[in-house]
């Protein structure tokens, strides 16, 4: 019985153990700081203003559609699940879509989006976007996509107040 017993504490602590293990390379203070500043993002917002080079014909996010498409655009963020949407509201020259997201955010504020299609399972989604989370305060954010046009390097910044 006692060596029933030994076993099984064990086990227990080298599997305690293992959970407990560091796998992300962030402290606890490090982690619990993070997960406040991906709290912030908690909510609706709307894209504000979008700066870059104007030189250049910006397509985002695969839509097809002008980068004024998601000026006005309203985004649902949800950090508890790591889930939201995006939407466009339609005029003349941009169609009207809502598309399902998934984020994440890691140590370095890199911002990690899938667009999920419907019945679809975001682990499935094998590509996505990464850009740059930039001061997130109470009721505003900035996003940073970094792209190559014509060879050269180039940020995209959207701009995102809150709404609700």
């Amino acid at each position: 019985m006692k060596k029933t017993l030994f076993l099984g504490l064990v086990g227990a602590s080298l599997i305690a153990a293992s959970c407990s293990s560091n796998k992300t390379g962030v402290s606890a203070g490090q982690a619990q700081t993070l997960r406040a500043e991906v709290m912030k993002l908690k909510g609706q917002w709307d894209i504000s203003n979008i700066d870059y080079n104007r030189e250049f014909s910006v397509k985002p996010f695969d839509e097809g559609v002008s980068i004024s498409c998601f000026v006005g655009s309203s985004w649902t963020l949800i950090p508890n699940n790591y889930t939201g949407t995006y939407n466009l509201h339609g005029t003349s020259a941009c169609p009207e879509k809502t598309q399902a997201i998934t984020f994440s955010v890691d140590k370095n504020n890199v911002v990690s989006i899938k667009k999920v299609g419907e019945g679809e399972k975001a682990k499935k989604v094998g590509s996505g976007y990464k850009l740059i989370l930039e001061n997130p305060t109470a009721n505003t954010f900035t996003l940073v996509q970094s792209v190559n046009a014509d060879g050269t390097p180039m940020d995209i910044r959207y701009n995102f107040v809150r709404t609700k």
